[in-house]
């Protein structure tokens, strides 16, 4: 198993162990015609949808026994917790939590939920769950004030919110000039007037339930970018573009496979988080998170060298 981060601390991984790597076996069927429709030398197909496609696939691999048994997911805090998901169990985790977005929030294929959540393992899960309801998820970073919220929310029209207690109040400072906002999902151990509490739905949902079929052309994910020269504009990814799209520079400039480990420092709200789901799943790699509340060199060096020397 080895062990790559992006982030902090890629340069140095650059001129330690290179940044390139030419695999001598090739890889599983299904990552060869992902990076094969990645590369453009297979049409995309009509039809796409990562959760079913990818993450239910890799389910039935690891069933099989055609995957080492290291985890699909692997979160971590300062405290000594620790949560590791197979992709079965990120499978029955996410279905479980699609069935309280479509059935507790009444959200259906092409509506649009906010997602501005730290380093939890609840955006993984609803992350996930946006796609097997074909629920367009728009990410944002954890340092938004009320008033990038209002205008987010405004601009996206989006029917529902997660977040956790640090930025509730300020989405209920402003919720009332969001008419399209239906539901608030509290990601929290207690309650909050007017938010409906996703982990104690989570634990009695149903872990039944049927993907929807997506076409590769269908939103997936909106982005706001960061209005450094401007208002922050939308931009749209479809179900194939980002599900598909960064199969090959996972695979080719990474080197990601089924027994590697990939570290992402990035906010869940920026980009390149998505980029890590999108790169290091498809290779069958394993996702690892540390919570890190703040940015702290000390504690990213010393988990990294412990990482480093487990997949050695």
């Amino acid at each position: 198993m080895r062990f790559w981060q992006r982030g902090l601390v890629l340069q140095a991984l650059r001129s330690s162990w290179g940044i390139c790597r030419i695999h001598r076996q090739p890889p599983p069927p299904p990552v060869a015609t992902w990076e094969a429709i990645s590369l453009g030398k297979q049409p995309i197909p009509e039809y796409f949808n990562f959760a079913h496609d990818v993450l239910d696939e890799w389910s039935r691999l690891e069933k099989a026994g055609h995957r080492p048994p290291n985890p699909a997911f692997w979160w971590v805090n300062g405290s000594g917790t620790e949560i590791k998901w197979t992709f079965e169990e990120l499978g029955k985790q996410s279905r479980k939590a699609a069935n309280v977005l479509e059935h507790v929030c009444g959200l259906q294929p092409g509506d649009r939920m906010m997602l501005v959540l730290p380093r939890l393992p609840d955006w993984w899960l609803i992350s996930v769950a946006c796609m097997r309801t074909g629920v367009v998820m728009i990410p944002g970073v954890s340092q938004l004030t009320a008033k990038d919220l209002k205008y987010r929310l405004q601009a996206a029209r989006a029917k529902s919110i997660i977040t956790s207690d640090t930025l509730a109040p300020q989405v209920d400072a402003i919720s009332a000039d969001c008419p399209s906002l239906q539901t608030k999902l509290l990601v929290s151990d207690t309650s909050r007037p007017g938010w409906i509490n996703f982990r104690e739905l989570l634990r009695e949902a149903s872990t039944e339930h049927n993907c929807v079929r997506t076409k590769s052309q269908d939103s997936l994910a909106i982005y706001f970018t960061s209005g450094t020269t401007g208002a922050p504009k939308m931009v749209e990814h479809s179900q194939c573009s980002y599900g598909l799209g960064f199969v090959a520079s996972g695979r080719r400039w990474m080197a990601l496979t089924e027994s590697d480990i990939f570290w992402n420092t990035t906010d869940t709200g920026w980009v390149k988080a998505a980029w890590t789901l999108f790169s290091a799943w498809p290779n069958g790699a394993c996702i690892f998170v540390h919570e890190l509340p703040r940015v702290d060199a000390k504690t990213i060096l010393n988990v990294r060298k412990k990482l480093t020397v487990l997949g050695s």
